[in-house]
């Protein structure tokens, strides 16, 4: 953070703001008369999550998933692992993940490869940031908001060391 101890505003809450309405307006329009599984990884979709489901025009069913690659730190293990699994049964299901941010991939990745065992119906991603600068893994982001550099960000439910989650801008933090 910069010596005023404010973290610098990368994205406004009125960018995100509309960026959430276009998704939820892609996902109404693509799922009209089906009833999706709205899969939230936590912590950081929760905020997203809730205004995403807020403004859809169709009905969905939410369940979470926890997964860790972090801890506390501000760079990724590389290693994946479920914190809480998941409870819904996916099989012959539409899913959509909804996730805050694509960053390496990893985790994302591994869910999509968990869930296809389960067999649903079709899987989709939903993410709010793209960091498409750090990928590590192929992942194909269906609905996507805003591609973001390759700096690490907080707000709106992202944290770094589970601070700033409550931010309502999608703000910067330098080292």
């Amino acid at each position: 953070m910069d010596e005023t101890n404010q973290p610098e505003v990368l994205i406004s809450r009125e960018e995100i703001e509309k960026q959430v309405r276009r998704l939820a307006g892609e996902i109404s329009r693509d799922y009209h008369g089906k009833y999706p599984l709205m899969l939230g990884i936590l912590k950081g979709s929760f905020v997203f999550l809730s205004d995403l489901v807020r403004m859809l025009q169709i009905p969905v069913e939410i369940d979470f998933v926890r997964l860790s690659s972090y801890g506390a730190g501000k760079v990724s293990s590389g290693k994946v692992r479920t914190v809480q699994g998941l409870r819904s049964n996916v099989k012959d299901r539409d899913v959509i993940i909804v996730d805050d941010i694509v960053d390496t991939g990893l985790a994302t990745s591994y869910l999509i490869n968990r869930l296809h065992r389960k067999k649903p119906a079709s899987i989709r991603v939903c993410a709010l940031l793209d960091k498409p600068s750090r990928r590590k893994a192929d992942v194909h982001i269906d609905y996507r908001g805003i591609v973001v550099p390759d700096r690490f960000v907080v707000g709106y439910g992202l944290d770094c060391d589970e601070k700033f989650r409550d931010l309502p801008d999608i703000c910067v933090v330098e080292d």
